[in-house]
């Protein structure tokens, strides 16, 4: 990971939302290693303290909320990346076992996807790198019934960030300037919370025009 310490990450500032988890805390390890300003958001004190521990900056948000995740880009002058980072898994059962209960536990997933990428939309293309990313999983490529309703989210979640990559472009064609942000999905089977950390330092490796708009397979 050192090789990334240069002027791709250092001092871009980085915001990790819904980050209390070992992912959270693994990229946010390695982004502070590498130079960036990490602020990473979460609903309780008492688990945002490791982060803080590690470099982060630490807000006590809900991400889930657009007019809290507004308020905090008010108060960030500059961002040049935001990952949501709120998951969880419900299923089993087949498709019988796809309950209303399950699906409603697994929605803050989407709703954090569609916060984050709303308040920070401004932002992000005023960065002269900005990228939105989200952790996916293959599960969209091959639902099974047992789990139909983490499927479900899951998908929506990838086509409400491809919208987002879209937002982008049109963006820029419009403004009849080169594309800058980029918004990606990154899909694993099983999330290796070292894999994501290591992928998140390489989103500035290759130039929006290429990145936007791509699944990236973390296995």
């Amino acid at each position: 990971m050192a090789a990334h310490t240069d002027a791709r990450l250092s001092d871009r500032t980085v915001l990790l939302a819904g980050a209390t988890s070992a992912s959270g805390l693994a990229a946010t390890r390695a982004l502070v290693a590498a130079g960036a300003h990490v602020v990473a958001t979460g609903r309780s004190t008492q688990r945002l303290q490791e982060l803080a521990d590690a470099g982060a900056q630490v807000v006590v948000a809900d991400t889930t909320s657009l007019e809290e995740m507004t308020t905090l880009a008010a108060r960030i002058d500059a961002v040049d990346a935001v990952i949501p980072l709120v998951g969880g898994w419900r299923g089993g059962g087949g498709l019988a076992g796809q309950s209303d209960a399950d699906f409603a536990a697994l929605l803050p997933a989407l709703d954090a996807v569609r916060a984050t990428s709303r308040a920070f939309d401004v932002a992000l293309r005023a960065s002269g790198a900005g990228r939105f990313a989200i952790v996916s999983s293959t599960a969209v490529g091959r639902p099974l019934a047992g789990g139909a309703n983490y499927a479900a989210v899951k998908a929506a979640s990838e086509a409400w960030t491809r919208a987002v990559a879209q937002g982008y472009a049109k963006a820029a064609r419009d403004a009849a300037e080169p594309l800058r942000a980029a918004a990606v999905v990154f899909r694993a089977k099983t999330l290796d919370p070292q894999a994501l950390a290591a992928r998140i330092l390489t989103l500035w490796d290759e130039d929006a025009a290429d990145l936007n708009d791509r699944v990236i397979d973390l296995d």
